[in-house]
């Protein structure tokens, strides 16, 4: 671990520190907008995971980025969380990365060289597991150490993978389990067990690559990645997008096993509140649910799963690529139904 703790010169951590939901649409307000330039595939009307612009006929650029506080002390590790969740914007969107540039923010008067060096290697270190330089980027002295990626990908036209093309019928399936958000609460109170951190990084480290795979598969019809608005927001965001309601049955939701007693014993992330708070009236949940079981749903997930709205013809299929590609946990969560834009829990 670092000799100073990182987590302690930040006020949040991870995807966790994003701003709550519903005060981010209210900040945006007309910028989500559709812009009036014809080769832009996605900009930020549905806010979707990263903007797309189409260069030809073969070939459209995919742009992100995505940066945070740490939510680990160790100095390689948040470097490579921060990368990890970066890149899966890229894959979220149907792409396969092709270079990336650093994002550094760090007060230089807390950490020490070597420490800002190990987290720009971690970072480093994902980046070639991708296949990627990181080709450059830009550092700042800041109050709170602040560390990630602008990654660009490249996808062809007809492959992109929005969060708005859902059809009723649809199966949605996860590719990671649920609980990042406990676990990282659960390490600040030093109550986290060293199997609760170890399967908190293999899961934050496991890159979502299995998304350009499903790039070519016209059945999987839209897709996006479960981060700090935890998975209802953002399947919410799939809903409003298309236009269509969804039910998610939570006993077929996958769920790290290390966060479960946690979230049963109430530590849980603070992000949790806010996001409920931000969207809990386009909710409905079935009254046997127990609070804890709510939480973990809005649990804000840091470089989490992929979440696709798929054929139901095509759902063992896709559940094959996730499984091929190292997603033991992927499964079929619940439906997308016609009807106003609100989720069901049973």
């Amino acid at each position: 671990m670092s000799e100073v703790k990182l987590t302690r010169l930040s006020h949040g951590g991870g995807c966790g520190c994003k701003i709550a939901p519903a005060l981010l649409r209210e900040i945006l307000g007309e910028a989500r907008q559709k812009l009036p330039f014809p080769d832009l595939m996605v900009g930020t009307e549905t806010s979707d995971d990263a903007a797309v612009y189409r260069l030809n006929g073969e070939q459209a650029i995919i742009a992100t980025t995505d940066f945070f506080m740490p939510i680990v002390d160790d100095a390689f590790d948040f470097g490579r969380i921060a990368a990890t969740n970066a890149l899966s914007d890229v894959y979220a969107m149907g792409g396969t990365p092709i270079m990336a540039l650093a994002i550094v923010g760090m007060p230089i008067d807390k950490l020490p060289p070597d420490t800002i060096r190990r987290i720009l290697q971690g970072g480093e270190a994902v980046c070639r597991d991708a296949g990627i330089p990181i080709a450059g980027g830009h550092s700042i002295d800041a109050p709170e150490p602040i560390y990630g990626l602008v990654a660009l990908g490249i996808v062809h036209p007809d492959h992109v993978k929005k969060n708005d093309a859902a059809r009723a019928g649809d199966v949605l399936i996860l590719g990671k389990g649920l609980g990042i958000g406990v676990l990282a609460a659960a390490m600040k109170k030093e109550l986290l067990s060293d199997a609760g951190y170890a399967q908190m990084i293999a899961t934050t480290t496991q890159l979502n690559r299995v998304g350009g795979e499903l790039a070519a598969m016209p059945d999987v019809h839209a897709l996006t990645d479960v981060t700090g608005f935890g998975l209802l927001g953002h399947l919410l965001e799939i809903c409003r997008g298309s236009n269509l309601g969804a039910a998610v049955h939570f006993d077929r939701v996958p769920t790290l096993s290390e966060a479960l007693p946690l979230v049963q014993q109430g530590i849980v992330a603070g992000a949790i509140a806010r996001n409920l708070a931000s969207y809990g009236h386009e909710l409905d949940f079935a009254p046997e649910l127990a609070n804890w079981q709510r939480q973990l749903l809005a649990d804000p997930q840091t470089s989490g799963g992929l979440l696709a709205a798929v054929a139901p013809e095509a759902a063992d299929e896709v559940l094959a690529r996730f499984r091929d590609t190292g997603f033991a946990q992927a499964a079929v969560i619940g439906t997308v139904e016609q009807g106003a834009a609100r989720v069901s829990v049973i």
